[in-house]
């Protein structure tokens, strides 16, 4: 009788040798649905306040991040048109001596159908840190001439179509636009006509993304894209396809969709049109 428990013990041996060299190989492999997206980006400031500027990074996309105002932030390091910035560059992220925003701080909580305010003050901000005493590389944004339009868009489209699977929530880091479900590929429009200020991957829980400027004041955010159609400086119209539908890191299809006034989350349902 021991012979056959014996062998029997052999096989269930060499299955567990096998079995483990498998998950092994398993934990070394590539899997092409692993997000590495927290590896290239985090937007972190120094301990005394300051971003230190990377590659592909925008002035809009910086702001965006911080929840703050791009005019505020220019002026606070007295950037000027066309707004650029270099690599390594250490920007303020808070006014200087303690002086409160400039803009991101007025009209939060309003749909403002008004012109927009005229463009960032740069004589009285400190310069970023390090400016003037540092010879950087080439600059990861060169703004073009003012061809934005200049007054906030008086009329709003869905940005895709679908159900709206989560609703905007003040004060709450997680739910600061809508979330629209649909199919992945599906098309993803401007909501309404600006300027593209950021195309790209570096912010942390968006994804594939796309940041369009429509005035002085208000900017759109559409994330968790599969394919993006478009490029920083290209100007968009209302409705014009800009990229495609993807998935969150759950792996819903979804479009996360916000709208920003002077740098401060809004309600997008208050903009968009009644369905």
């Amino acid at each position: 009788m021991s012979r056959p428990v014996t062998a029997v013990s052999r096989v269930l041996a060499l299955a567990v040798i096998i079995c483990s060299g498998m998950v092994a190989g398993c934990s070394t492999g590539w899997d092409p649905n692993e997000d590495r997206s927290a590896a290239r980006s985090s937007y972190r400031a120094t301990p005394d306040g300051y971003y230190r500027v990377r590659p592909g990074d925008t002035l809009h996309a910086i702001a965006f991040n911080f929840g703050t105002d791009w005019r505020d932030l220019a002026s606070w390091n007295a950037i000027r048109s066309p707004y650029t910035i270099y690599p390594d560059q250490e920007l303020r992220l808070t006014a200087p001596n303690g002086a409160m925003p400039g803009r991101s701080s007025q009209n939060s909580g309003s749909v403002e159908r008004t012109a927009s305010a005229t463009g960032p003050a740069t004589t009285s901000a400190a310069p970023a840190k390090g400016a003037g005493s540092k010879t950087y590389d080439a600059p990861v944004q060169t703004r073009p001439a003012a061809k934005v339009v200049s007054a906030d868009p008086g009329k709003w489209m869905w940005p895709t179509d679908g159900r709206v699977v989560s609703t905007f929530k003040p004060n709450d880091p997680a739910r600061k636009g809508v979330d629209i479900g649909g199919k992945e590929g599906q098309a993803v429009v401007a909501a309404a006509p600006g300027e593209v200020v950021y195309s790209g991957s570096g912010l942390l829980g968006y994804g594939e993304l796309v940041i369009i400027k429509h005035s002085e004041r208000l900017l759109s955010a559409y994330a968790h894209n599969r394919t993006r159609l478009v490029k920083e400086g290209d100007q968009v119209g209302a409705g014009q396809r800009i990229a495609e539908m993807g998935s969150n890191d759950r792996k819903q299809a979804m479009l996360h969709f916000e709208i920003r006034l002077n740098g401060n989350p809004q309600d997008p349902l208050k903009y968009l049109p009644g369905r």
